[in-house]
């Protein structure tokens, strides 16, 4: 019963750090290795095998600004013990992948032994690795839609020359780490302060074009910043939404398979994966907690709709046989957030 830890995310210029956490408890996986020695397909199976067989799991997420503010040491530290706390099987052992032991100074301190290449040696750390990794894979690719131009799902937020020539064109997201010495130079005038200037960005703010103007709102909405001259529409708002959903799943072990997926009969908000179970989200907004819950509305004939777009979303994607799932998820307030999440 070891308890492994290994770390995803400690060096790209955006995007979270991601700690995992993994005890087998006995589970035999074959093909148990360090995550980059594998290939993405490899990875995702192995992923969907650990988190059907493993004891328990956990994941530990940082956001870039909290590692501008803490520095990426404490940030290791910070999500070594988040990812830890959701682990409730009992385990005799803790095994970290390096030399550093993130858990000094806690309860837990005194259980952890160190070990370079740990990911190659200890199933339970190499499970870690695979599950951190696919898991901030699979957030950096939802962030290409989000944030379109950046090639977010390819290089998933690492130094990359075509990483680089997008920020010398379009400017930095709040997914980039300033405090990273290539990004230095724009930290003190690229995130979006309490004024607008006569174009509606903050003051300070690097200008993106035109194309990304509405992008630079959403930024503004997610910072709180608001004014009146800059009023998003209904359906910019919706998209914040289903961001917000998005990463929730994300953050819940989901892979996103696809969003606004529609025909002429049907559309779909969310559609994800986790395990061997296929998910369709509703995604609903209000403008705050206090309107009652954006789930009440999904009266019967809404969910015979879900119900429909699930099946055809199966066969037009020839999935077979799977596990299907309705979900919705209610967000509220101003930048939306996450208020109640269902299974139908």
């Amino acid at each position: 019963m070891i308890l492994g830890i290994d770390e995803v995310g400690r060096g790209p210029w955006a995007g979270p750090l991601v700690i995992g956490a993994v005890v087998l408890g006995g589970a035999v996986i074959d093909g148990l290795t360090d995550s980059k020695k594998l290939t993405k397909k490899q990875r995702n199976r192995l992923d969907i095998e650990i988190r059907a067989k493993a004891a328990g799991i956990g994941l530990g997420w940082v956001e870039a600004a909290v590692i501008d503010e803490i520095g990426l040491s404490r940030s290791l530290v910070l999500a070594t013990k988040l990812a830890v706390e959701q682990i409730t099987v009992p385990y005799h052992e803790i095994i970290i992948d390096g030399t550093v032991n993130f858990l000094a100074g806690t309860s837990k301190g005194q259980y952890v032994t160190t070990m370079k290449k740990a990911d190659l040696l200890v199933p339970s750390v190499s499970a870690a690795s695979i599950v951190a990794k696919v898991a901030r894979d699979n957030y950096m690719e939802s962030q290409d839609d989000i944030y379109p131009g950046y090639g977010f799902k390819n290089h998933v937020g690492y130094g990359t020359a075509m990483h680089i020539q997008a920020i010398d064109k379009l400017g930095v997201t709040p997914l980039h780490r300033l405090s990273f010495a290539p990004l230095a130079k724009y930290r003190n005038n690229d995130r979006p302060g309490s004024t607008f200037d006569q174009n509606g960005f903050a003051a300070g703010t690097i200008r993106a074009t035109a194309p990304y103007y509405a992008r630079a709102v959403d930024v503004l909405m997610q910072k709180g910043v608001r004014n009146a001259s800059v009023k998003p529409t209904s359906k910019r708002i919706g998209d914040l939404a289903e961001n917000a959903a998005s990463e929730y799943l994300v953050r819940a072990g989901h892979k996103i398979l696809d969003r606004n997926w529609k025909t002429k009969y049907c559309e779909i908000d969310i559609v994800s994966q986790k395990g061997d179970t296929i998910y369709f989200c509703e995604v609903k907004y209000r403008k705050t907690d206090r309107q009652g819950g954006g789930l009440e509305i999904i009266i019967k004939k809404k969910l015979n709709q879900m119900k429909f777009a699930a099946k055809l979303f199966v066969h037009c994607h020839d999935l077979g046989d799977v596990n299907l799932c309705l979900v919705a998820i209610s967000t509220a307030n101003t930048p939306p957030e996450v208020i109640e999440f269902v299974e139908i």
